[in-house]
């Protein structure tokens, strides 16, 4: 048995580095569900821009594979939660979908044919 106290030690909960899982859990608990939503898609959306390559360093993380996968998911995220969210939040994050698919389509050496592009299993198929 270690003789250092547990403020001490760094895997302690008591440590003063470590996360507090309880006030984790009540500060989740005080968020309403369609906040959470909003904040994965949202990410979502940011990590699958990166990966498309449309930020201002461009190319410099662009993967096409990992941006197909982004944009998948959170085209299944919408499609789930369709009428957990307001047509208020959904809409933007429609938007914001179509135009990272479409990006997607732009980006691609060889397109996908219409409906087989990432979240078009989702949304449908996308002529652009």
């Amino acid at each position: 048995m270690s003789e250092t106290p547990p403020s001490e030690n760094p895997g302690s909960p008591d440590s003063p580095g470590s996360p507090d899982f309880d006030a984790m859990a009540r500060d989740i608990a005080e968020v309403p569900a369609v906040e959470v939503i909003v904040t994965v898609a949202v990410n979502l959306m940011s990590a699958a821009a990166v990966k498309l390559g449309l930020t201002e360093e461009g190319d410099k993380h662009k993967d096409l594979d990992e941006a197909r996968k982004l944009v998948h998911a959170l085209a299944g995220l919408l499609d789930a939660s369709a009428t957990e969210i307001s047509s208020f939040h959904a809409a933007p994050l429609r938007d914001g979908l179509k135009s990272l698919q479409l990006a997607f389509r732009e980006a691609s050496l060889v397109p996908d044919e219409p409906g087989q592009g990432p979240g078009e299993k989702y949304t449908g198929p996308l002529y652009g």
